[in-house]
């Protein structure tokens, strides 16, 4: 991957500014990867400037990690955000919605509506894309926040309420709120009932019928599986990495653990590297990592990076906070270093030998007993 230190990357952040056509130019003479990294390496308000000045946007943008689309995304504001997701594939939406709509384990509405507002002002193809990825559960908890639907009895002399709306004469929505603008809701189900007739009819009966209850339950179900694919645990999981160890138990190394054998997955932000050199490259686990092989090496990052996620979700990092991931990565850092020299002065092992036969979670868990006992003590 390229990194900043790259002298043509440094050129061009030098030229966003000074001369946007020679940034342009510049930026168009790069690979898409190094299109990529230059974006996802900018500070996140710069981000949007970037891609606005790429030559193929429509290329880059979904190459972009999920949560960094995110990141981007809310920096620049969901209200000028169109342009971006117009270009965003069905699984950055949703794993951007996963990431910021919802607080702890329930829904978002707030946020929610200004992702769906969002989305509606992109094209009619994107928005049918997207909308079609969401999870229908979630779907259908917008729409009972935002609208009231009656469907249309058989008896003569029925009225719909004051200021409904219908499509097709038989379901007939109002605003649930007043004063609420409509817009957005009437163009997704003006959408949907052209494009995707069935969905449509789900949704406006789900709306009727369904419970917010049975609706959130799926809801989170589904996110909590794709947030494991992405590497962070549920909650119940990741605290175990705080779990009490008795005294004697802190230095034991388990004889038939393998740390090193962890399999790759697509990260959602954007870790060229672990700092294993220059700023950062004090903490003793990175000076070790740094003297692995290169096989060993890769695996221990992602090793690294799977505590550091179970540290992100046990503390209640908001994972739609940029600053949640460096935040995340120094707490695992200095806590699996204050770990592995524990171990390793306690056993007499090298800490490369350490790394070798404990599991980086192990680490962080002693790491944080030690720091609890010294409290205590």
């Amino acid at each position: 991957m390229v990194e900043t230190r790259d002298p043509q990357i440094r050129r061009i952040f030098e030229l966003v500014r000074a001369d946007p056509p020679a940034a342009t130019q510049a930026m168009g003479e790069l690979s898409l990867d190094a299109q990529v990294a230059l974006v996802c390496e900018a500070p996140h308000p710069r981000r949007a400037e970037l891609l606005g000045l790429l030559p193929a946007p429509e290329q880059v943008i979904p190459r972009i990690p999920a949560a960094e689309l995110c990141f981007t995304i809310k920096a620049l504001g969901l209200a000028d955000a169109p342009w971006i997701l117009e270009y965003a594939t069905p699984e950055q939406v949703v794993a951007c919605i996963d990431l910021d709509g919802w607080s702890g384990s329930s829904p978002d509405h707030q946020s929610l509506q200004a992702w769906f507002d969002a989305l509606g002002e992109t094209g009619s193809e994107a928005f049918l894309r997207s909308i079609r990825a969401v999870d229908p559960e979630v779907l259908s908890l917008h729409l009972r926040r935002r609208i009231e639907v009656e469907l249309k009895p058989s008896d003569d002399g029925w009225e719909p309420a004051p200021g409904s709306q219908t499509l097709e004469g038989q379901f007939y929505f109002s605003a649930r709120n007043d004063g609420d603008d409509l817009a957005s809701i009437s163009r997704m189900l003006h959408l949907l009932f052209t494009h995707h007739y069935w969905f449509y009819f789900r949704m406006m009966q789900s709306t009727i019928w369904e419970l917010d209850s049975d609706n959130e339950e799926w809801a989170l179900r589904w996110r909590t599986g794709r947030l494991e694919d992405l590497g962070f645990p549920p909650w119940e999981e990741s605290m175990g990495i705080y779990g009490h160890l008795r005294p004697d138990q802190l230095s034991a190394i388990a004889g038939d653990t393998h740390p090193l054998d962890v399999q790759e997955w697509k990260m959602p932000v954007w870790i060229p590297s672990l700092p294993t050199a220059g700023a950062g490259a004090e903490s003793l686990v990175f000076q070790t990592i740094a003297q692995l092989e290169d096989g060993e090496r890769q695996a221990c990052f992602y090793a690294f990076i799977a505590t550091a996620n179970k540290v992100a979700v046990a503390d209640r990092m908001s994972l739609s906070d940029a600053e949640a991931t460096p935040r995340a990565i120094e707490k695992a850092a200095r806590f699996i270093s204050d770990g592995l020299a524990f171990i390793a002065s306690e056993n007499g092992l090298d800490p490369v030998e350490v790394l070798h036969r404990v599991r980086l979670d192990r680490l962080f868990r002693v790491g944080t007993n030690l720091k609890t006992n010294r409290t205590e003590a």
